[in-house]
């Protein structure tokens, strides 16, 4: 009954906010785009057809062409499942990794907690765009790669928010009970305690989703991302800088589909972070 209640009040407070909402078409949207990209692309997004070159934005190519005749918006329908797979499998390796180190932190205290949070310090003190750029550099541009470094280096602050979950939690009386009846502290750790402390990291994770597209962009824009023929926003973009003064349209669309998904991403998180937030449940 309380479960139905609570579930209640946020469903209630998320739909009474309407950015919010606009934030979670937008991603079911991009998700429909992604899945159905085979369907829906008007193109082969590898088509090289030189007789429409830089051909602008018209009934047979509504974004226009790149600098070898492919269809932009064909390559942009296909490169939002690269923006959108960089994104969950970064922020899968991030968060699980986060939370465990995050939990075991906040459970066990001590040493072990002293030593995780002067790493993360460190790990934090340290631009993370830069360490991204070196080590792709180091061990090669491969979407697997990709995937690996932005999940390995953006793990940090979801640990710092398990930590103080776990510490808050760790002496609630559910987990006294819990030890009183003999459970183990694996038990405890992931069968009451981690349980209690997903929803803020479901908000973290929300919102990493659209640091991580942002970071792709970014290095596939540099040309140490993903690579073509592959298609993905960023090295499109590329094309754009090189083309700027006689292909607008190479910048103009795919920088517009980044802001939307960063954008669409961040009111969704924040939208939730609000409706679950139980502070202000007592306004309603």
């Amino acid at each position: 009954m309380a479960n139905n209640t609570l579930r209640g009040l946020f469903w209630r407070r998320f739909k009474r906010n309407k950015l919010a909402v606009a934030g979670g078409v937008i991603v079911v949207l991009l998700f429909l785009v992604a899945l159905l990209a085979p369907v829906i692309s008007p193109y082969n997004p590898d088509n090289i057809d030189r007789r429409h070159i830089l051909e602008a934005p018209g009934p047979d190519h509504p974004f226009g062409t790149d600098d070898l005749g492919r269809d932009v918006l064909s390559r942009m329908i296909f490169g939002s499942r690269i923006s959108l797979a960089v994104g969950f499998v970064a922020v899968g390796i991030s968060t699980l990794l986060g939370m465990i180190v995050g939990a075991l932190s906040g459970y066990y205290g001590g040493w072990s907690d002293r030593i995780a949070m002067r790493f993360i310090d460190i790990m934090l003190s340290i631009p993370t765009f830069f360490l991204i750029l070196a080590v792709i550099a180091f061990i090669g541009s491969s979407i697997w790669n990709i995937m690996a470094v932005i999940g390995l280096t953006s793990w940090m602050g979801v640990a710092r928010l398990v930590r103080a979950e776990f510490l808050s939690l760790k002496e609630r009386e559910f987990v006294l009970a819990a030890r009183a009846v003999g459970a183990s502290d694996l038990r405890i750790i992931f069968r009451h305690v981690m349980i209690n402390s997903m929803a803020p990291v479901l908000v973290s994770a929300i919102l990493g989703v659209a640091g991580a597209v942002l970071v792709e962009s970014a290095l596939s824009f540099l040309g140490i991302g993903v690579q073509p023929p592959t298609p993905s926003w960023g090295n499109i973009l590329t094309l754009g800088k090189d083309n700027i003064e006689i292909a607008w349209w190479l910048s103009v669309f795919p920088g517009l589909a980044i802001l939307i998904t960063v954008l669409g991403y961040n009111l969704l998180g924040e939208g939730i972070r609000d409706s679950i937030d139980p502070r202000l449940w007592g306004r309603e």
